[in-house]
């Protein structure tokens, strides 16, 4: 079946995303779920019942609440550092004194990745574990539709006010009584985010009609996103949260003498930030935050203070919900924490515990099949028993130490329990549907496959392919292939202990997908089978078809299948930039080794014969090219690029070109020492680190002018005069910007003290962007309706390079400016140096930009974690936020690197298209050839090369 390349390219990648889909579905676990959540609020389990026959405990139902009021101050992105190290001391007094002597309990929560908002608020307010498919609905949250902490106590008739991000509005909808909701995604934003927030505080402290206040801070995070955790904002900010604090302490201390009940005081963050101020990964700045628990109920603390004790994020859940006397959560996984009730009796404290571990096992029956052998399950059941024995020993009105001793042995029992539960229970969280995955993954490989073989048939002057399906589906073989498959799939799903997601499948759609599969692996054993037969065939001219694969295809093939390869471990996807740095510099290495080849091979062959040989036979293959005219591959063989050595040698720039790769290896080498990526050694210091630091702002300042003024000498060159003089003031808006912002300084400025949002600076560079991208746009809609010349297209294509160049500027921060001038020279001397004098075909000039892009991706700082995504770029030049323009930027932002070498690679085929074709129609003006002295012309190779004893 003959199929055109555009064809074969669309249904493979149909069959790609299906292969991606599957894949994915197993890849994301599916979290621990218990029955859905509707109807009553669910009846307590009563306590154990005491052995022997007659006696029965009294305490059947949920104990009543221990606080009257509780108060949840959540700042977002809290380090457990910015309130137990130094910055504590010195900006958060009040707190620091509460903690070493007051009447709290301090702990560092442990949150698990991915530490982005929403997902961590599911985390404290259900106690489960938010998979990574949360991250993707972070931007727009959904209702939360599990059973949660909020959902509870609206159902107990707990009235809630809720003040701060509005994430909590979304997942919980009508839930508050009184709520006013912020914008977070405006990083650009420090104070109103607050302000809005604290202004509701004096009013609702004195009122009385409220039981659970929840307060959100967002300021904290914007400053960690644009400036790092380093900023000198931190501080003030920091301040200013230490007198909310100590404000609404005060206020609940004042009221509790008229109370019945105490009030509790809750302070956490959803998560911290990294060295750079991001946060979405797992490094310990990001998952270790602080709680805090802030009661007269506790007992005051005294004697020196100790190291907080490390709890689980989610264990917040279960330690709220029996402090306002409500159920805890179906789906939460978290324990709770025995401090906070420990000033309770030992039947209080049996009793909560015992609530907490019902509840966890009742988790574990619902989702695993063999739960009476998990040993968290077994040891529960004997802590029950046990607690059961401590009931009749209490109910006897024995008050012994025997029975205090035993209810501290329940005590640990019971501890020990709840931890092997909970640690079963998320484990089950990371287990991966690996059927469903390895399914995916061979229809993945399997059309990659495909396309590998069809490249050459697919690049060639017909652009076509054929695809060896027909034959293969009445095959024995294929029939064969889906016995097999339908086999190991009825093996696996039966035997599976798990569900499975492509086990769930009905019969019809798995048999469909095993013969999809069937049919691919005999097609490309066919294509390879054709493949081996024609390499079998005599060559009729062995001189003029003799092609072999040079060292820099071998690397370049090797390199692209080995880095597929490596994808399998995880290591080496979270060191993925060593692998891109490693090809990179080797291809360096392995192109100046064909640059110093050619030089020498020149010497031991006739320059001028292969010169003018060269001149005749490319004016023929340029002139047919440019008419659409089949001209053999055998073209493109070693007899060009030995003959374009005399146009290379004889260059001015000869020397130049023999140091181009040396000179981009230097360039690889400096970038790599800016930006430090990766996990295990982003923590290290990096160059860009020292350029960031207030104290060398005036370093800073002067690299970003040094750098946008050879970003202007760098793209210029092609431009029209009108888009010359746009891209220079639209740099000059870029610094301008920066300046206003306060991340660097102009000459004339001593300091940076008047720090706006920058948004005049920002759209007036916006206003270049679109005007340069509108011309280039306009040359390439004249290139395809008014006139089909491809000077014209060429041209368009490197306006709309410009102005990306110019939005690229001004979205990078002021220490990666130089990663965008290295990415530019690089491209200009590879261009001039290294493609034309070697004569690279399309396929091997389009995996060196590939290369080159994804080693750029990562030479920006970017990893494959999310806390490396810089959203500060999203809200450049806005004031408020705006979904669609905050997508675009922020993810133009992070892929710039392989984007801006994507379009290059368009704009210099184009070049080279419109190069070669006035060259040929110029030699064509001379040589009057028509279609026939064309083909004759061909023959006449031929023949020379047969009489010419000529070496290849």
């Amino acid at each position: 079946m003959r199929l055109r390349s555009g064809v074969l390219a669309a249904g493979c990648l149909l069959l790609q995303a299906l292969g991606v889909a599957i894949f994915l579905r197993g890849f994301f676990p599916l979290a621990v779920r218990a029955r859905p959540r509707g109807g009553p609020r669910g009846e307590s389990p009563p306590e154990p019942a005491p052995p022997g026959p007659g006696t029965v405990s009294n305490w059947t139902k949920i104990p009543p609440p221990l606080f009257k009021k509780v108060v949840i101050v959540l700042i977002d992105a809290l380090r457990d550092d910015f309130v137990f190290g130094s910055k504590g001391k010195q900006f958060m007094p009040y707190t620091t004194q509460v903690i070493e002597k007051g009447t709290s309990y301090s702990f560092i929560a442990e949150a698990k990745p991915p530490t982005v908002t929403m997902p961590r608020i599911k985390a404290l307010m259900t106690g489960s574990i938010p998979g990574f498919i949360d991250v993707v609905v972070n931007l727009n949250s959904p209702a939360l539709l599990d059973d949660n902490l909020i959902w509870q106590a609206k159902t107990a008739g707990k009235r809630i006010i809720f003040y701060g991000d509005d994430t909590w509005v979304k997942l919980f909808p009508k839930h508050f009584v009184e709520y006013d909701g912020t914008t977070s995604f405006f990083v650009s934003d420090f104070t109103e985010v607050d302000d809005n927030v604290t202004r509701h505080l004096d009013r609702v402290l004195k009122r009385e009609d409220w039981d659970l206040l929840i307060l959100h801070y967002l300021g904290l995070d914007h400053i960690g996103h644009v400036t790092g955790p380093n900023s000198p904002l931190v501080g003030p900010k920091l301040r200013e949260m230490d007198n909310i604090l100590k404000k609404i302490h005060i206020s609940l201390l004042s009221k509790e003498g008229e109370a019945s009940l105490p009030s509790l005081l809750v302070v956490c963050g959803d998560h911290g930030m990294s060295e750079t101020g991001s946060h979405g990964g797992s490094s310990e700045g990001e998952v270790h935050t602080p709680l805090l628990f802030i009661s007269s109920a506790f007992e005051k603390r005294s004697g020196p203070l100790t190291q907080p004790e490390l709890v689980q994020q989610t264990d917040l859940a279960s330690t709220l919900a029996v402090g306002l006397g409500l159920p805890i959560s179906r789906n939460s996984v978290g324990n709770l924490i025995l401090p906070v009730v420990g000033g309770k009796t030992m039947r209080e404290q049996l009793r909560f515990l015992h609530l907490n571990g019902f509840q966890l096992s009742r988790l574990l029956e619902e989702n695993t099949p063999a739960y009476e052998k998990d040993p968290g399950y077994e040891q529960f059941k004997i802590a029950e028993k046990s607690h059961g024995n401590w009931i009749k020993l209490y109910l006897e009105g024995n008050n012994s130490e025997i029975l205090m001793n035993l209810g501290k042995k329940v005590l640990k029992q019971y501890l020990e329990a709840l931890k092997t539960l909970s640690s079963s229970l998320s484990k089950q969280v990371a287990q991966y549907d690996m059927y469903s995955m390895m399914v995916g993954t061979v229809i993945i490989m399997e059309v990659l496959l495909l396309l590998l073989l069809s490249v050459p048939k697919a690049l060639s002057s017909r652009a076509e392919f054929e695809v060896p399906l027909s034959p293969s589906l009445f095959s024995l073989l294929f029939y064969l292939m889906c016995l097999v498959l339908c086999a190991v799939h009825v093996i696996v799903c039966t035997s599976a202990e798990s569900l499975c997601y492509f086990c769930s499948m009905s019969w019809l759609t798995a048999l469909g997908v095993m013969m999809l599969i069937s049919a691919l692996m005999c097609g490309i054993l066919s294509a390879i089978g054709k493949i081996l037969e024609n390499s079998r065939l005599p060559v009729k001219n062995p001189v003029v078809s003799s092609s072999s694969w040079s060292e820099v295809d071998v690397l370049m093939l090797a390199g692209t299948i080995g880095h597929v390869l490596s994808l399998g471990a995880s290591s080496f996807i979270e060191e993925e930039h060593q692998t891109w740095y490693f090809l990179i510099n080797t291809l360096c290495l392995a192109l100046c080794q064909e640059l110093c080849r050619n030089h020498f091979l020149l010497k031991e062959c006739d320059p001028q014969h292969g010169t003018s040989l060269k001149q005749n036979f490319d004016g023929i293959r340029e002139a047919s090219d440019c008419k659409n005219i089949d001209v053999p591959a055998s073209g493109n063989s070693k007899l060009d690029k030995v003959a374009s050595s005399a146009e290379f040698i004889k260059g001015s720039d000869k020397w130049l070109s023999l140091a181009s790769p040396w000179i981009i290896l230097i360039c690889c080498r400096l970038l790599r020492s800016l930006n430090r990526t990766g996990v295990q050694w982003a923590h290290r210091p990096d160059f860009g680190h020292w350029l960031t630091s207030s104290e060398h702002k005036s370093e800073l300042s002067f690299l970003a002018a040094v750098s946008l003024v050879m970003i202007f000498f760098l793209v210029q060159r092609r431009c029209s005069l009108v888009s010359k003089i746009a891209m220079a003031l639209g740099l000059l808006g870029v610094y301008s910007y920066r300046a206003a912002i306060g991340n660097v300084v102009f000459p004339w400025q001593h300091d940076s003290k008047d720090i706006s949002k920058g948004i005049t600076e920002a759209r007036f560079v916006f206003v270049f962007v679109l005007g340069i991208v509108f011309t280039g746009t306009k040359d390439l809609l004249k290139s395809q309706v008014i006139s089909a010349d491809s000077s014209v297209k060429s041209t368009g294509l490197w306006e709309v390079y410009s102005g990306l160049v110019l939005l690229a500027a001004l979205l990078f921060r002021p220490h990666n400016l130089p990663v965008l001038v290295f990415c530019l020279l690089i491209q200009t001397m590879m261009t001039k140096y290294i493609w034309r004098p070697l004569k690279f075909d399309a396929a091997q000039i389009t995996i060196m930009h590939y290369w080159f892009g994804q080693a750029f991706f990562y030479f920006q700082g970017n990893s494959n974690g999310i806390a490396t995504v810089d959203v500060s770029a999203g809200f450049v030049g806005l004031e408020s936020y705006v979904e669609i323009p905050a997508i675009f930027l922020t993810a133009f932002a992070t892929y710039a690197g392989p984007l801006l070498w994507a379009i290059h690679l368009l704009c210099y085929l184009s070049s080279e298209v419109s190069r070669f074709c006035s060259r040929a129609l110029e030699g064509q003006q001379g040589m009057k050839l028509s279609g026939n002295c064309l083909m004759e012309a061909l023959a006449s190779r031929e023949n020379v090369l047969k009489h010419r004893n000529f070496s290849i």
